[in-house]
């Protein structure tokens, strides 16, 4: 059964509890969910979507997103996640390559996209937006639109309201769901004239959602704080109660709502988890389960998340957009872990994992996207990380293109940065090279967040913790590491430029 047949037959199970509690403390009940998730299948079929018809999706986190993207889904088609936020020229090649017929919007994004006055200030703000309005795919129809929210100036005359989508008719589908279809088009990176994007079927995603469920037992009762798709699905094909965070939500007030409506399970980039620890030391007692992941987990993280919430297990996730999960770490794992790189644990059920000669991950599994866009289908993901096996687990060793070259010795940063951060007063630690032009070489910069005489007590502590070839040339303490994204992963180009300064 793909993912939205088992979502419609848990919410037909338990019509009355409550799925979804939104940021601002409304309610939404699985009956509710399943209806209008179906009225919303049925409006886009009777509007004229087609099977395979990709949807471009600009809505933010929301219950307005999650029963649109079903919806579509539902009706056959596919949702192309491309955020317009990352500049015309992106936005418009990733357009070009995905050909989207659709394009579903919040109104306000319409707005700023089109009306010169917020345009301006859009930019002021450093957000340069395309004209969704007007978008046009070269040799195609002119596309079709949906907003989300009251219609404002700047929303296609002949848009779809959501709202009127999600009130109409709801008649039940037919079970005729092709496992195999494509229900999901994620852009990850590339460039303006090679952009990348991951074509996910729904049979990966609903390999995904039970690989999660393996490690991560969920049921009636438990509630899941997050504001992630991929962990608030399987929740509610759990029938438990996703929390889902206001957009932007400060720190304080992220713990707060934990607390509120009793969190058994939390998921945070582990950087935020920090903010959330500098605001609220200890987490509820109700949490049974603390899932980090988007980024490596550094040890003073991992011990920071254990001593706030003693009663919970604190899970690290290892997972790409191309095939999620892959393996699940304990905190305790992890910290315990004496050797070189970083623990990632053992692969979860399915997963197919082998180190090719070059020392590269190699994976498989029915979790496995399709591919990339435009490209042959995919057997095997080559991941571009570097990692052992080690009595059946994978141990990261770091990225294959952050490779610095030292003379004759190459050198890996992933495989030194979790030694370094389990150090005494290091909260975060970053290795990069900035190249001499002279020789070809690379200065080895260390840099860690901490106090401001840490550097020379690494000097003293890295002989015996890290290869000698390793040793940095110089150490750099800062306030804390540039990151970038929603995930906020280190920025590593950022973070050359400022050790270079």
């Amino acid at each position: 059964m793909t993912l939205v047949q088992r979502l419609l037959d848990r919410a037909a199970a338990a019509p009355a509890e409550v799925a979804l509690i939104a940021g601002d403390g409304a309610e939404l009940t699985y009956g509710e969910l399943r209806r209008q998730v179906l009225a919303v299948r049925h409006g886009l079929l009777a509007a004229g979507l087609a099977p395979g018809d990709g949807v471009l999706f600009s809505v933010r986190p929301s219950p307005e997103s999650l029963v649109l993207a079903l919806g579509v889904v539902a009706a056959g088609g596919v949702v192309v996640f491309a955020d317009p936020g990352a500049g015309p020229e992106m936005f418009t090649a990733r357009l070009r390559l995905a050909r989207p017929r659709w394009s579903a919007a919040e109104s306000v994004l319409y707005a700023g996209s089109r009306l010169r006055l917020v345009r301006a200030y859009a930019r002021r703000r450093g957000l340069l937006l395309p004209n969704l309005a007007d978008l046009q795919v070269p040799g195609a129809e002119p596309m079709r639109h949906i907003h989300v929210g009251r219609r404002l100036p700047g929303v296609p005359r002949d848009a779809l309201p959501f709202a009127r989508l999600a009130a109409g008719d709801a008649p039940e589908p037919a079970p005729d769901e092709d496992p195999d279809a494509p229900a999901a088009v994620i852009f990850t990176s590339g460039t303006t004239a090679d952009p990348r994007a991951v074509v996910h079927t729904r049979a990966s995603l609903a390999a995904a959602l039970d690989l999660f469920r393996t490690r991560l037992p969920l049921g009636p009762g438990d509630v899941v704080h997050t504001d992630q798709l991929m962990l608030g699905l399987p929740t509610l094909i759990a029938g438990a109660r996703w929390s889902m965070p206001p957009l932007a939500s400060p720190p304080g007030h992220f713990a707060r709502l934990m607390r509120e409506r009793g969190a058994t399970h939390v998921f945070c980039v582990p950087v935020h988890l920090a903010d959330v620890l500098d605001a609220s030391p200890g987490l509820p007692p109700t949490l049974r389960y603390v899932l980090l992941g988007a980024a490596p987990a550094p040890p003073a993280i991992l011990r920071r998340a254990v001593a706030a919430a003693p009663s919970a297990e604190v899970l690290s996730v290892y997972a790409m957009t191309e095939i999620l999960p892959v393996a699940i770490a304990s905190a305790e794992e992890k910290l315990a872990h004496a050797g070189s790189g970083d623990l990632l644990g053992a692969p979860l059920p399915g997963v197919g994992a082998r180190i090719a000669d070059d020392g590269e991950l190699l994976l498989s599994g029915p979790n496995l996207c399709r591919g990339y866009l435009g490209a042959d289908p995919l057997a095997e993901l080559p991941t571009g990380d570097l990692a052992r096996l080690e009595e059946g687990r994978l141990v990261l060793m770091g990225r294959k293109k952050d490779m610095l070259i030292r003379g004759k010795f190459n050198l890996y940063p992933g495989l030194y940065e979790p030694a370094i951060a389990a150090l005494p007063d290091v909260a975060e630690a970053a290795i990069v090279g900035v190249p001499d032009p002279g020789t070809g070489d690379e200065e080895v910069v260390l840099a860690v967040v901490g106090p401001a005489d840490l550097p020379a007590r690494l000097r003293r502590a890295l002989p015996g913790v890290i290869d000698h070839d390793a040793l940095p040339d110089r150490i750099v303490v800062l306030d804390g590491l540039p990151r970038s994204g929603r995930t906020r992963k280190l920025d590593r180009d950022r973070l050359r430029e400022l050790v270079s300064a």
